[in-house]
């Protein structure tokens, strides 16, 4: 059947096994403690030579994702003498597993916002400041819920394909229209999680740009998480963040005065271009003064990876050019 893609390659039920995946050229590995278990945390530092004076950035994955997914970014970054760090949520990329059935259907969005706090204020412990906080997709969404919730503050936000704090339905909607199959396939993989992501073709449809080559979407594929929480985009469904808490948790001494970038790719079938332009116009409704500036961005040809599509230079120096007003 045209578009189908039916496999059960890419699905897993247990844990990953066996040593920690090799750390990327550039990049070094930490490892933060948490009640429950140890989280990755993936730096640059040993790529910079002469910081750049500003804060540290932290990014946050989104669903399927993990601290690798930002390694272009915090390369060029390190380049720049920006000092960089990626977290890996719990069972996402080196970090901690939960089991299966834990994982889907017992790990809230509220348990996943613990694991960004104590990356966060890891972070700030290491760094002696404050940081600028990066979000992707559900990770955009877990860091807006994490500033609207008081749970920490930072010196600015960047929301990139991000799930919008005024709810995500529509965008789910969008993956409805996007793949037709996408219930009966779920039907026959009995529900997991990974479903909609099972065949590279699905993932190359739903998260890239027509220009990003299918081969180029095995080696993403298997950096993906194994099986994924179903309660944290469920509790991203309507409206659950307040724009006005959100800016009041960031404090941003820079002389740009913007406290929040929203970009996205053009191409991006989730986060489209009139769901982006609906996010930037939520913040800059709630802004009250000149100093809670939003600027908004669009990667030309990227689909909803945008760190990853072969557009992501272009993504990084926009995230560059926003850092450099932040203090």
């Amino acid at each position: 059947m045209i578009g189908f893609h039916l496999s059960y390659q890419w699905l897993h039920y247990t844990r990953p096994s066996g040593p920690p995946s090799p750390v990327p050229e550039g990049l070094e590995r930490h490892w933060v403690n948490t009640p429950q278990g140890r989280i990755e945390v993936l730096s640059n530092t040993s790529s910079i030579t002469n910081k750049f004076n500003g804060p540290p950035i932290v990014f946050c994955h989104g669903g399927m994702g993990c601290a690798w997914v930002w390694t272009e970014y915090m390369k060029y970054l390190a380049a720049r003498g920006v000092q960089c760090y990626a977290v890996s949520l719990r069972g996402h990329g080196e970090s901690w597993y939960p089991s299966y059935f834990r994982m889907v259907f017992a790990t809230p969005r509220s348990a996943l916002a613990s694991d960004l706090v104590a990356a966060i204020e890891w972070v700030q412990i290491r760094e002696k400041s404050e940081v600028m906080l990066v979000g992707h997709s559900s990770g955009g969404g877990l860091s807006q819920a994490v500033l609207s919730d008081g749970l920490a503050n930072v010196k600015a936000l960047a929301l990139l394909g991000a799930v919008p704090g005024f709810g995500s339905m529509g965008v789910y909607m969008n993956w409805w229209k996007m793949d037709p199959w996408f219930t009966i396939r779920l039907i026959f993989h009995l529900w997991h999680s990974n479903s909609p992501l099972s065949h590279p073709k699905l993932t190359q449809r739903a998260f890239f740009g027509d220009k990003f080559p299918l081969s180029a979407v095995i080696p993403f594929q298997r950096h993906m998480n194994r099986y994924e929480s179903y309660l944290w985009p469920f509790g991203m469904m309507y409206s659950f963040t307040s724009p006005s808490n959100i800016l009041s948790h960031i404090r941003n001494d820079g002389a740009s005065g913007e406290k929040v970038l929203v970009m996205a790719g053009t191409q991006d079938k989730l986060m489209t271009v009139p769901v982006t332009e609906k996010t930037a116009t939520f913040y800059r409704e709630a802004g009250n003064n000149k100093r809670d500036g939003v600027r908004l961005r669009f990667v030309e040809g990227a689909g909803h990876h945008l760190q990853n599509d072969v557009q992501w230079e272009d993504g990084a120096e926009k995230l560059f050019e926003f850092y450099k007003g932040i203090a």
